[in-house]
């Protein structure tokens, strides 16, 4: 599959054996992939509809990418996931947007691992070397605090002035020594509801 503008394809991997003076068991594993290409708007004045690249480049980063993490670890060991967007400088920040929240792009990701929950995100505008930050949580349970982490790295050389940064990540186990509780426990504490935990 040939990807317009692709420039290359970064892997992220780290296991964590240790933290806080304990050892981790098993050790956590964090993963992140990214896609470097240049950006399909570039040069042009203000582009009113994104659709028609949407369409043509989500599907195709979102499988690639997909693809590359479950080839890393395997589906059935991912528990939490997530995804980002790093745009260049001279680039607007809806085009990073555009190609990571669609389902033409999460779906496959989504599928992927059976997951329920929606992908945790940031999208951001930086120069080269910028750090990719991709928030994690549950793919069950959005409320299940063990699993929010955040898989974090740079490319030397990207993104470039016209590049967007196009990233999933994954943790295939919560921190290691958990011990805050989750947010139902919050709420039953407070005597709020899952569905208006501010009471309002």
């Amino acid at each position: 599959m040939t990807i317009r503008g692709l420039r290359k394809v970064i892997t992220h991997d780290e296991d964590v054996h240790e933290d806080g003076g304990r050892a981790c068991t098993p050790p956590l594993r964090l993963i992140g992939v990214a896609a470097v290409l240049r950006n399909p708007w570039a040069g042009q004045a203000f582009v009113e509809d994104l659709g028609p690249a949407i369409r043509e480049l989500a599907p195709q980063l979102g499988k690639l990418l997909t693809d590359r993490l479950v080839a890393l670890c395997g589906a059935g060991s991912i528990e939490a996931y997530g995804k980002a967007s790093l745009c260049g400088t001279a680039c607007e920040l809806e085009h990073g947007s555009a190609l990571i929240h669609t389902l033409h792009f999460g779906n496959f990701y989504r599928e992927a691992v059976g997951a329920r929950t929606y992908l945790g995100f940031t999208n951001a505008r930086g120069p080269a070397a910028a750090q990719i930050q991709i928030p994690l949580m549950d793919i069950h349970d959005s409320g299940r605090r063990s699993h929010y982490l955040t898989v974090q790295f740079s490319i030397a050389d990207a993104p470039g002035h016209d590049e967007l940064v196009v990233a999933l990540g994954a943790a295939t186990r919560g921190r290691p020594h958990h011990r805050i509780g989750d947010r139902y426990s919050d709420l039953n504490a407070i005597g709020r509801d899952v569905e208006n935990p501010a009471g309002v």
